[in-house]
C-alpha cells in the first residue's frame, strides 16, 4: 500500500463547546494519510491516474471553512468520511489538532484511522 499525505493544513473554524468559542474562529491543523495504488500513475505520469491531494485539500478546507462542530472528534469523523466516500480511498489517518487549547501545551487533538488498511 502506499500513502499520500497532507500535512499541517491550517484552516480557520468554529469549534469548540465554551460559549466564547462559538462566537470565534479558531485555527485548526489537519494532517492526512491516504492509502493509494500509485503505480499506474507513476508509469503514466498523469494527475488522473493518481489520488488528486490538491482536490482532496480544496474539498476538506471548504468544509472545514463551513462548519461548526464542538468536538475535535466529530471533525475528524466528518473529514475521514469526506475522504473515503467522496475520494474512493480504501484507509485514512486524520489526524486534527487546537493548537493553543491548552494551556501549557503546544498542541492537543485527536488521530482516527478508517477503512481497511
Amino acid at each position: 500500500m502506499d500513502i499520500i499525505f497532507l500535512h499541517d493544513l491550517k484552516v480557520d473554524t468554529v469549534i469548540g463547546i465554551w460559549d466564547w468559542e462559538r462566537k470565534i474562529r479558531q485555527t485548526v491543523v489537519i494532517n492526512l494519510e491516504m492509502a493509494a495504488d500509485i503505480r499506474k500513475a507513476a508509469a503514466t505520469d498523469s494527475v488522473d491516474d493518481t489520488l488528486n491531494y490538491k482536490l482532496v485539500a480544496k474539498r476538506v478546507q471548504q468544509f472545514v471553512a463551513d462548519s461548526e462542530f464542538q468536538l475535535v472528534e466529530t471533525l475528524a469523523e466528518r473529514i475521514a468520511d469526506i475522504v473515503l466516500k467522496e475520494f474512493g480511498v480504501p484507509w485514512v489517518s486524520v489526524k486534527l489538532s487546537k493548537p493553543g487549547a491548552i494551556r501549557g501545551a503546544r498542541d492537543v487533538g485527536v488521530q482516527i484511522e478508517r477503512g481497511e488498511r
